[in-house]
């Protein structure tokens, strides 16, 4: 549940018979985690755990690590923002023409400023107009006969004329000039006439550098390269047993498609196969810092990520997730994972951060579900998290990055890191089998199984779990999250 409503806005009449969902929108920003009522949970009843990122502090250090958390996100805001994030309203029936958006130069560079014109509807002795800018300067690319100009080469340009047609041609081929250099900006420029003012921005940024793959798909209507698109990247800890299994799954699919494993068990076993990478880390590094590790080696176009106890069957079909992000705009596409009970989840995941007070941070909403359909892709759908096992554009996997302060438990972090810049689908009708973790009364014990399970499922109190707490609540600047 979420906390937004203010005393002022449910007893100011001026918002009387709102929906709450519009009151919400009207509030201050106050927001706070609350678990779902009740001791048990109930089948078939939706139910939401909420987690205070404050307990991982202390009273003294929860203080002093708020302080140093906001100063962070002022120094922040100061980076990523600029001019064009500023909020800009139109005049009602101004005569003045100008660009809404679109208008962008390179930092030091100059442009023609199109759209620029005056629609003035009576007459006047003399038509003027003036253009100020804060980031650069104004200049003509050539001067029409009867306009006057004043200030060139200078970031306030007035330009005047008696005849409204040449003042217009005149403002054709007015040009913006960057003077700082700023790589990613904008300038917020002003442009009036007698008793009217406008304000729209030019962005200053170089354009964006791609990096893009050589073609490696067959001609159209036969299967896609696999092996030449996608590389399959998974970490290992302990289970080799496992990790064989899920190598001579793939080979019976993809006999040569790369596999590379990053490896931080205390004593690593040799893989023999032409087609696997094998990459040893410090015993424990950690479950980021491994998936970091193995997508840096990755040189296909495709990343596919696997757990190291998954096994390939008819329904692992790579080719329907490649499909996708071939011919969407999609980032990554998660699959399904099947476990032994024949139960095949997808983990779709909605996430939203909900603003707080001042101070206290921001709330983290996560619940299953997705936002649309795919269109064209029968059983895929929108949505912001996936379950471990997905297909990738490797360097959009490489932008978000995992954290590797994350070593142990870690999944849904790298979605909230890619929350907003990564976007991410879901296919329930590709599936891959996941080697079961029940244990047989009457089976001998693994003690390489029970150290990985010592290892990788930490209790609620485990140093590992505090971490993940303290880290959030100053990363994201969360003060606590939901889940349903």
């Amino acid at each position: 549940r979420c906390f937004l409503l203010t005393g002022w806005a449910q007893s100011s009449g001026r918002w009387k018979g709102l929906p709450r969902l519009e009151l919400r929108l009207l509030a201050q920003n106050n927001c706070s985690c609350e678990s779902s009522g009740g001791r048990f949970a109930l089948p078939f009843l939706r139910q939401v755990r909420a987690i205070d990122f404050t307990k991982a502090f202390d009273a003294e250090e929860l203080r002093a690590v708020s302080i140093s958390r906001e100063q962070e996100y002022q120094a922040f805001l100061a980076r990523s923002r600029s001019l064009a994030d500023q909020l800009l309203i139109a005049p009602a029936n101004s005569p003045l023409q100008y660009p809404l958006q679109g208008v962008e130069v390179q930092p030091l560079r100059s442009i023609l400023v199109p759209g620029l014109s005056l629609q003035e509807a009576s007459v006047q002795e003399i038509y003027q107009v003036n253009l100020i800018a804060s980031l650069g300067t104004w200049d003509v690319a050539g001067e029409v006969t009867g306009v006057t100009l004043t200030g060139e080469g200078q970031s306030d340009l007035t330009l005047a004329s008696p005849i409204l047609d040449k003042l217009n041609r005149q403002l054709q081929l007015v040009t913006y000039s960057s003077r700082s250099y700023q790589a990613n900006t904008a300038d917020t420029v002003r442009f009036s006439t007698k008793g009217h003012e406008v304000a729209f921005t030019i962005l200053i940024r170089h354009p964006p550098n791609p990096r893009l793959y050589p073609p490696s798909s067959l001609p159209q209507g036969a299967q896609y390269n696999i092996s030449a698109l996608v590389t399959v990247a998974t970490k290992t800890f302990l289970r080799y047993d496992r990790l064989r299994a899920l190598i001579a799954s793939i080979r019976r699919f993809y006999p040569t498609v790369t596999i590379v494993i990053a490896d931080d068990s205390d004593k690593p076993e040799r893989i023999s196969d032409p087609h696997v990478e094998h990459y040893f880390m410090p015993f424990g590094k950690g479950w980021f810092a491994g998936r970091n590790l193995a997508v840096s080696q990755v040189t296909t176009k495709y990343v596919l990520w696997v757990d190291d106890d998954f096994v390939f069957t008819a329904r692992t079909r790579l080719e329907k997730l490649v499909d996708v992000l071939e011919r969407t705009p999609l980032d990554l596409v998660g699959g399904a994972v099947r476990e032994i009970s024949g139960y095949a989840t997808t983990y779709r995941q909605l996430l939203s951060v909900e603003p707080g007070a001042p101070g206290f941070g921001n709330c983290l909403r996560q619940k299953q579900g997705f936002h649309h359909e795919l269109a064209g892709f029968p059983n895929c759908v929108v949505t912001d998290g996936v379950v471990n096992f997905f297909l990738a554009r490797t360097d959009k996997v490489r932008q978000v990055g995992f954290d590797p302060r994350l070593n142990r438990v870690a999944h849904l972090e790298f979605f909230l890191d890619g929350l907003g810049s990564l976007r991410v689908g879901s296919c329930s009708d590709v599936v891959v089998d996941h080697a079961s973790k029940v244990k047989l009364p009457w089976t001998s014990k693994d003690p390489g199984a029970e150290l990985y399970a010592r290892y990788r499922y930490p209790g609620s109190l485990d140093q590992s779990q505090v971490a993940k707490h303290r880290l959030l609540f100053f990363k994201h600047r969360l003060q606590c999250m939901t889940a349903e």
